[in-house]
């Protein structure tokens, strides 16, 4: 279960998120051999998805809604499909990827459940799901895309669940993430590497 901390932890996690995206935008658009920019850009949009899910878990709690919402996450999926097509990526490693983030995002939105059931509900009025939250959401879907396009030539190499490991170490560091709250950003990014798995553990 998500400890208290972990709000305070999405937040810098989205707040980092931004500055590590426009900190790795002014490197080359050469990679080296070795270069995890792809990397460091795919962790840094997930985990500004993940820090997304506490208001949408705030908006579904005052509004009594559930978590899953079946026909939303199924759209999702199918323009995913087409847009993966036309922007050179695996449909199929497209939607497995957004797959994971739905279901990191609703492990965050239930643990935080959890902890108002059994403390206290959050307080003030949430930010409106529709006009303010998804809005948010759309925009970081469309930076993960173009960030797949960038993992693609990475992700069948041998060394990619350690890279990968290690990238995640380093933007933990980096963001000072509270290493203990690590399973839903694990989630988010289990099938970045064809061989799945981040680090030595699968």
């Amino acid at each position: 279960m998500l400890r208290h901390s972990l709000l305070q932890v999405l937040r810098a996690m989205a707040s980092m998120a931004a500055f590590v995206i426009a900190l790795t935008a002014c490197s080359s658009a050469a990679l080296a051999d070795g270069d995890d920019t792809p990397f460091t850009n795919l962790i840094a949009l997930s985990s500004q998805r993940l820090a997304l899910a506490e208001p949408v878990a705030r908006w579904k709690w005052a509004h009594h809604e559930p978590i899953t919402d079946q026909p939303r996450e199924a759209a999702l999926l199918a323009r995913i499909n087409s847009r993966a097509k036309s922007a050179g990526i695996d449909p199929a490693f497209a939607q497995l990827f957004f797959r994971d983030q739905i279901e990191a995002s609703k492990d965050v939105q239930n643990a935080l459940f959890d902890n108002w059931r059994k403390s206290r509900a959050p307080d003030g009025t949430p930010p409106d799901l529709s006009r303010d939250t998804r809005p948010k959401l759309d925009t970081v879907t469309n930076a993960l895309l173009s960030a797949l396009a960038g993992v693609e030539p990475l992700r069948h190499a041998d060394d990619c669940p350690l890279r990968l490991a290690d990238s995640i170490a380093r933007w933990k560091h980096l963001t000072r993430y509270d290493s203990a709250q690590n399973a839903p950003l694990a989630r988010a990014l289990s099938h970045v590497c064809a061989s799945g798995g981040v680090g030595a553990v699968g």
